[in-house]
């Protein structure tokens, strides 16, 4: 399946941390993310990782892009709800085209933990009939 991650700047260590926890899940998949987001999470596990823009240059429109090709399974988006930010139209966008797509997307680590278990359960193996 096709993983979307990004993290805000106060988000980007908790993120690397789930990586490292979830890394023999991860490893099964294929990762994509925000260009910063991206190094990171491959600095810190040795996942492979396909590496858009930066976030704010037009990683989150890539991601998004995506989303909108519903080439993406999951969003992992790991968000800080109490910074203003400049990207705040872009955010939205995400959100809106997962509902639209019915691609899960997680906004915090507790849903982002769900997800990845049920993703190891297989509970999320109808995206692929979804996809078609």
């Amino acid at each position: 399946m096709n993983i979307g991650f990004i993290a805000h700047d106060t988000k980007k260590k908790l993120m690397q941390n789930f990586c490292i926890a979830y890394r023999g899940i991860l490893s099964h998949h294929d990762l994509y993310a925000t260009g910063t987001s991206g190094r990171m999470i491959e600095e810190v596990t040795n996942l492979t990782v396909h590496k858009f823009l930066a976030g704010h240059t037009g990683g989150q429109q890539q991601l998004g892009a995506m989303i909108e090709d519903n080439s993406l399974d999951m969003m992992i988006f790991l968000r800080d709800p109490q910074t203003k930010l400049l990207s705040e139209a872009d955010v939205g966008n995400i959100f809106t085209m997962c509902d639209v797509h019915n691609i899960p997307l997680a906004t915090n680590l507790a849903t982002a933990e769900l997800m990845i278990k049920a993703l190891e359960r297989g509970d999320l193996d109808w995206r692929e009939q979804f996809k078609h």
